[in-house]
């Protein structure tokens, strides 16, 4: 059964990258229910989709194109392998650790229903790494790795608001008719360019991604 592993909010700490700013990654698990509802704007909203949860960074993250971050347990084991390391639920900054469910492989516009009074989430986005991410986790070619082994995440928006909290069933509401993938937007922005044409006409991606597609492609064919 698909569903909800931990429910992980931010503990603030100094940006390892940038010691004059603080940083919301570094993110741990609550036993506590959490409510989740979309938090307004990039630059001028509440941030975090997870009320309690901590946004450092305003203007690149947060907003309600990357209201809930997501990231699967089964690949933080692959990566736990990979790097002969211990990953706790929360280490890559992910704000629900799932189990069951395709995160990299879910559709843009995927809708889930979390528990049975919680949220309605909709698939919006792919993770792109950062330099605090590579910090935070103090691996100098982790934006490389990460990069070439696509295992991103997802970013959600919240279409209705509703509790989360850790053992909550994932319900696959619907899905578009479509291919696109957050694997595969993943690699058009950051490898293969030539795939960026398949993004436009998808409807439930990020305002900032079809923006930077639709740029990209007539650029190209100018």
């Amino acid at each position: 059964m698909a569903s909800i592993l931990s429910v992980n909010l931010a503990r603030v700490r100094t940006n390892p990258d940038a010691p004059s700013r603080s940083t919301g990654i570094d993110k741990v698990p609550t036993p506590e229910p959490v409510m989740v509802r979309a938090p307004g704007a990039m630059r001028s909203g509440l941030g975090s989709g997870l009320v309690g949860d901590t946004i450092g960074n305003k203007k690149l993250h947060g907003g309600d194109d990357q209201a809930v971050y997501v990231y699967a347990r089964e690949d933080l084991d692959d990566w736990q392998a990979e790097l002969d390391r211990s990953l706790t639920n929360g280490m890559f900054g992910e704000n629900l650790t799932t189990s069951g469910i395709e995160v990299t492989d879910a559709l843009i516009g995927e809708r889930w229903r979390i528990g049975t009074d919680g949220p309605l989430l909709e698939v919006s986005a792919p993770r792109t790494p950062c330099r605090t991410f590579s910090a935070f986790l103090q691996l100098p070619n982790w934006i490389k790795t990460f990069t070439e082994t696509a295992k991103p995440g997802a970013y959600l928006r919240v279409l209705s608001p509703g509790p989360v909290r850790a053992g909550d069933a994932i319900s696959i509401e619907s899905r578009p008719n479509h291919d696109v993938t957050i694997a595969l937007v993943f690699r058009a922005k950051m490898s293969y360019p030539e795939l960026l044409p398949r993004l436009l006409g998808v409807d439930a991606l990020s305002t900032e991604l079809t923006a930077y597609a639709r740029r990209r492609v007539q650029a190209a064919g100018a």
